[in-house]
């Protein structure tokens, strides 16, 4: 002890000096912190917590004061994150097809699990030789979940436009998906045909959704015409290969003033939440979860996915880095 009634000690490698008769507890409330939420070794051993208000600090003592520092974030509720198109708000960002389904009841099965808002709908010919055959609006209600009649299948502008007219005659249906196909091995989209037919459907009072190439100029030409949400493709109809160009995705996504929503290839639930950290409003899969060995289950797997992508770009991802980062820090190391 010194003369001056204080002993030397080294606390976290700095040397200090500090009055005799003070205990380890007294140390900590001086240094301003909380004795219950430290731990602490003197002289390389620990000493207890219950007796921090009872070991008196020494001459000499080497002390290390230790607490938890934060290791990862912490991100607060969710506010509403619905989303538009053409003047109707939805909260599931997840559109579902209504083909390859073993049955109707099993569809409707999966769009229960799914929480889709919106289902797509093929218009085909009323079964006259049967007309008291099972109809998909027995199973999935029009009133409940919302109906976007597309036009798969066509292959030119004047059978998509005319497949809609009559969707609209049926149902009263302007919100529409339009897909003009190049031809049957890829499915890819005509673009020119394509564009020609948004021009005329927008003309017409329509509200097309529209398939197109992920590529952000033709993108733009769709918008243009009067494309009220574009739907690039994540990779070929049917095929199940995910996203294949997340570059130019991301591109269209940063250029549209219309929601932007990844159409066709998705086969996984990854798929799915790529697209959505991508930045897109939405995600439209059919083959993904009808072909799926339980339908049912992938619906509600693909479900979690959008919420989990989209949850992961309205966090911001992470900048990528060359060379590792501690989560930890290091300073501070005992």
């Amino acid at each position: 002890m010194h003369t001056d009634g204080t002993v030397s000690i080294t606390v976290n490698g700095q040397h200090k000096r500090v009055r005799a008769g003070l205990t380890i507890a007294g140390l900590a409330e001086e240094l301003g912190l909380v004795p219950a939420k430290l731990a602490v070794e003197r002289n390389l051993e620990v000493v207890p917590r219950s007796t921090l208000d009872s070991v008196l600090v020494e001459d000499g003592d080497e002390l290390e004061i230790v607490h938890f520092v934060g290791g990862g974030d912490h991100s607060g509720p969710r506010a509403d994150d619905s989303w538009t198109v053409a003047g109707k708000t939805f909260r599931s960002r997840l559109i579902v097809g209504t083909g390859k389904y073993k049955d109707f009841e099993q569809n409707a099965a999966a769009v229960a699990a799914s929480g889709a808002e919106i289902v797509t709908v093929a218009v085909r010919r009323v079964n006259v030789s049967d007309p008291n055959a099972p109809m998909l609006t027995d199973y999935i209600d029009p009133k409940k979940i919302t109906y976007l009649p597309n036009t798969a299948g066509c292959f030119d502008a004047e059978s998509a436009i005319r497949t809609l007219r009559l969707a609209r005659e049926a149902g009263g249906w302007d919100l529409v998906k339009l897909e003009v196909l190049g031809e049957a091995r890829t499915l890819y989209p005509d673009m020119v045909e394509t564009l020609r037919a948004t021009e005329i459907l927008a003309n017409e009072g329509f509200k097309p959704m529209v398939y197109c190439v992920d590529d952000p100029i033709a993108a733009k030409r769709l918008e243009d015409a009067g494309a009220v949400a574009i739907m690039p493709l994540g990779a070929p109809i049917g095929s199940g290969l995910g996203i294949q160009n997340r570059v130019t995705i991301r591109l269209i996504v940063e250029g549209a003033k219309v929601p932007v929503l990844v159409d066709a290839g998705v086969g996984s639930a990854s798929d799915a939440a790529v697209a959505m950290e991508l930045g897109c409003d939405g995600v439209l899969m059919n083959t993904a979860i009808a072909e799926a060995k339980d339908p049912i289950l992938m619906a509600a797997a693909m479900k979690s996915a959008v919420e989990a992508g989209r949850m992961g770009y309205l966090a911001g991802r992470m900048g990528k880095r060359m060379y590792a980062d501690p989560s930890s820090p290091l300073a501070g190391l005992i």
